[in-house]
């Protein structure tokens, strides 16, 4: 691929892959925490709809622990080589990038009324696989209006076992809620505070990915 010409041609290079540029920032001459040489950092997420169904017809679908992970180290690894990029991702810590921070940082993402993160297109279901350190320094996507402030907040109440609320996330009761026949729902079609995002409703995320990462959460 050599050097990136643009934000568009890498997004069709990404988009390939089922992955799509969530947003991202530049990066300060010299700033730390960051590969050096990095001017621009691009974090990239499912590209919907056709995730899942891509993911799971590749190789590391495989029956072995962390498919997701592995995927995302092989393929997001292999673009960032072929830009001479660097690859970061948000697993395999301690220690751990700090994703939060950045998400928040590109003005496409913000912390909800939950606390959990929202992004302007994909609502509460938005999840990370990797992030790209470029040399070049691109125009990112650019920031907009944090869409919760528009919002009845309906994930402040979606929570059936009251454990995630404006007040925090209470991990045990949750462990505790799926453990019960009550919480089929939410181990089947994903958290319900999650869903009840009016821009997660636009997302065409499948329940079957929920249920994976549900899954991997409440073993």
């Amino acid at each position: 691929m050599g050097a990136v010409a643009s934000l568009s041609t890498l997004g069709a290079a990404v988009a390939a892959e089922q992955l799509e540029i969530l947003g991202g920032f530049a990066v300060a001459e010299g700033e730390q925490g960051f590969p050096a040489g990095t001017r621009t950092l691009l974090l990239l997420g499912p590209k919907e709809p056709g995730f899942w169904p891509h993911l799971t017809l590749q190789p590391e679908w495989d029956g072995e622990p962390d498919p997701v992970d592995r995927w995302s180290r092989r393929v997001i690894g292999r673009i960032a080589c072929d830009l001479g990029a660097k690859a970061i991702f948000p697993f395999g810590g301690p220690p751990y990038h700090p994703f939060y921070q950045w998400a928040l940082r590109s003005g496409r993402v913000w912390d909800s009324p939950v606390r959990l993160l929202v992004h302007a297109d994909q609502g509460l279901m938005v999840s990370f696989r990797g992030a790209l350190a470029l040399k070049e320094a691109l125009d990112v996507p650019p920031p907009v209006a944090r869409p919760c402030e528009a919002c009845a907040a309906p994930c402040l109440t979606a929570c059936p076992a009251g454990a995630l609320t404006g007040q925090g996330y209470d991990v045990p009761v949750c462990h505790g809620f799926l453990d019960g026949p009550e919480g089929k729902d939410c181990m089947t079609g994903g958290c319900l505070v999650r869903r009840a995002c009016p821009l997660s409703q636009t997302y065409a995320r499948l329940p079957e990915q929920s249920a994976h990462h549900m899954r991997q959460f409440h073993k």
